[in-house]
């Protein structure tokens, strides 16, 4: 199985900026959609945003033109730019890795964006 591993989360004023990393652990050039989701306290788990392996984009209305999803193979990595953030961005988030046979998920690393 694939695992994953989320890093680049930490505290922020509103108005920063963040990037996320997700490291895998195996060639994840061949992997059809990666993507990024967050998790505000008791709220249910959200999709942010999505790459596919052809390097096809989509966001959730409420990042775009914000977030910038991108995905580096050679690195086995794929990152969220995250700007202009707002405390409403404060979240845990999570990236996946689907394709057939695998569903993966990381650890999440914890984004807080303060006022």
């Amino acid at each position: 199985q694939v695992r994953l591993v989320e890093s680049g989360g930490g505290l922020v004023q509103a108005g920063g900026s963040l990037r996320l990393s997700c490291t895998a652990s195996t060639n994840i050039f061949n992997i059809l959609v990666m993507g990024w989701h967050r998790q505000a306290p008791g709220e249910q788990r959200k999709l942010v945003a999505t790459i596919t392996s052809r390097s096809a984009t989509t966001y959730a209305d409420s990042v775009k033109g914000r977030f910038t999803i991108s995905r580096d193979s050679a690195k086995n990595t794929m990152y969220l730019q995250m700007n202009s953030l707002s405390p409403e961005d404060t979240a845990v988030y999570y990236c996946n890795a689907l394709s057939p046979g695998i569903n993966a998920w990381g650890q999440g690393t914890q984004v807080t964006v303060s006022s």
